[in-house]
């Protein structure tokens, strides 16, 4: 189980400490491993095709235009994979992001990246004046024609506003969608509400800001009268922060408890207020999946879906063409459009499906489209992220035509369809089915080999359950792909794993700021 606020110091301080000496301890393989994949990799087909394709894109192609490109969040692994893209087609990149406490991320070190820039993060005090200047000093600098914005959750807002500028004082197009959609979007009860105006399937919801509304909400008439209940009362909630809240985002309990007395407790706690407002979202009963699209002008561009969790480390794409798949890109389609032409950026949502339609759903192929639309009304979006997901990494051998997906927002963009016999980007790039799925080894190691170890020494599981939990690591290590490791660009991994993240949990030692979970493939730790 994660640590909480109330775990002992020593059992916070043994944590990050374990996890500097295990990094210590993989340094040399990690090292080693990076230098035989630097040797070995001019060699491999990959690298060939990389080589190859770039020097017949920029020297032979009469109708291809390299373009020069910024990507903002290159120290997650959603920012990398879309530098990687535009470089594997032939385009200049440029990379940026914030570096806390000056620990350089691992996008830095990429070979997809032809500079790096540091970025002044946005605080309270200074605000977003100084990031937008330094995007616009990069911009201007480094004539750059396309900014990808690859926002983390904490710095999507800003990130809209960057846009508008950018967008009114430079000829760089921007891949993000301004303040007030961002702002829609991003907050779960605008969302919602304004989902419900464009005539789209949503969960009950209800915002609240006190103790008194949650309970009313969940208690409609007075849970004291001895009386049927009613179907309202008979829905499970959960209540969720608007905002972005570390100490209670993982907090899946189901409302009502019980007993009345059970609930008020768990919502006092909670401690609802109208400056930390809190939803309660109508509980499905069924799987959660995740999904990533680009959004042109209204139009959707790039989509893939995938299942989810609230803690998302291992990728494995939806089958592309099963019902259930093509009804959330259905459902994505109708948003965009209904939205309007404004809308330009990355859209990805969230949705739970009750059991037995996914059951069925995703093994349905060649479906019409009544039958698409018919389970369009079982989906029940929870959530909206107005930025990059991390399944954007399920694109990796659909490079060139991500990218030129990207890039055909351009004026004088290559005509479409032309390119090494790709597709015509009129079409919605979806992932090519060769890779069962993505992992992130050094939280496999951890999650999947060593706490497994430990859980069995406290007598919490069997060796049955371990030897389940090593077959299963195993598996990710032979079939799977590693999410940030390339053959022909392993020194992003390299460094994630013996710099980026030893660094991270010594400052967190250092400065006594306790952590419960570790996203490595965002590069962000939650706090207690």
């Amino acid at each position: 189980m994660p640590l909480t606020i109330t775990s002992p110091t020593y059992f916070h301080v043994l944590q990050n400490l374990s996890l500097i000496l295990l990094a210590v301890f993989f340094a040399p393989f990690c090292t080693g491993f990076a230098i035989s994949s630097t040797l070995i990799s001019p060699f491999t087909k990959t690298s060939k095709h990389i080589k190859h394709h770039r020097q017949w894109r920029q020297k032979s192609s009469s109708t291809f235009k390299p373009r020069t490109v910024l990507v903002t969040g290159v120290g997650m692994s959603k920012g990398l994979a879309l530098a990687r893209a535009f470089h594997r087609a032939g385009h200049n990149v440029i990379g940026a992001d914030f570096e806390p406490y000056l620990i350089p991320v691992s996008g830095h070190f990429s070979l997809s990246i032809s500079k790096f820039y540091r970025l002044s993060k946005p605080t309270g005090s200074v605000g977003t004046a100084t990031y937008i200047r330094d995007l616009l000093s990069i911009i201007s600098e480094e004539k750059v024609e396309l900014w990808v914005s690859c926002s983390g959750v904490a710095s999507a807002l800003e990130d809209g506003e960057a846009a508008e500028v950018v967008l009114k004082e430079s000829k760089c197009v921007p891949i993000q969608f301004g303040v007030t959609l961002t702002e829609t979007l991003h907050e779960k009860d605008s969302f919602i509400s304004n989902t419900r105006k464009l005539g789209l399937n949503v969960p009950i919801t209800h915002l609240v800001t006190s103790e008194t509304e949650a309970l009313h909400s969940l208690y409609p008439t007075s849970p004291r009268l001895e009386k049927p209940l009613s179907p309202r009362e008979r829905h499970k909630y959960i209540m969720k922060p608007v905002e972005m809240d570390d100490s209670t985002r993982a907090d899946m309990t189901l409302l009502p408890l019980p007993t009345l007395k059970e609930t008020e407790l768990h919502i006092r706690r909670l401690n609802p207020t109208p400056f930390r407002p809190f939803v309660l979202q109508q509980f499905i009963s069924g799987p959660e999946y995740c999904t990533h699209s680009l959004i042109l002008r209204g139009k959707v561009k790039c989509f893939v879906a995938c299942p989810s969790s609230d803690f998302l480390m291992r990728c494995v794409a939806l089958p592309t063409t099963s019902a259930l798949s093509l009804s959330m890109q259905r459902y994505t389609s109708i948003y965009a459009e209904k939205t309007g032409k404004n809308m330009t950026g990355h859209f990805s949502l969230d949705f739970l499906v009750p059991e037995h339609i996914a059951r069925r759903a995703k093994n349905m192929f060649g479906v019409s489209e009544d039958e698409v639309r018919d389970i369009m009304k079982y989906l029940y979006p929870i959530e909206c992220n107005p930025r990059a997901h991390t399944a954007v990494v399920l694109f990796s051998d659909e490079s060139e035509d991500l990218a030129s997906s990207y890039l055909s927002i351009l004026p004088s963009h290559e005509p479409a369809g032309i390119t090494n016999g790709h597709r015509d980007t009129t079409h919605i790039v979806v992932p090519k089915p060769s890779v069962p799925g993505y992992y992130w080894i050094s939280h496999d190691i951890v999650a999947l080999f060593f706490l497994p170890m430990l859980a069995l020494v406290r007598g919490e599981i069997d060796i049955g359950k371990l030897l389940g939990k090593w077959v299963e690591f195993l598996g990710h290590v032979l079939f799977w792909r590693e999410g940030t490791w390339e053959i022909w660009d392993p020194w992003p991994w390299w460094w994630s794993c013996v710099g980026y993240w030893p660094a991270m949990f010594a400052v967190r030692l250092w400065e006594r700021r306790w952590w419960s979970r570790c996203n490595v493939s965002t590069g962000k730790l939650f706090g207690c």
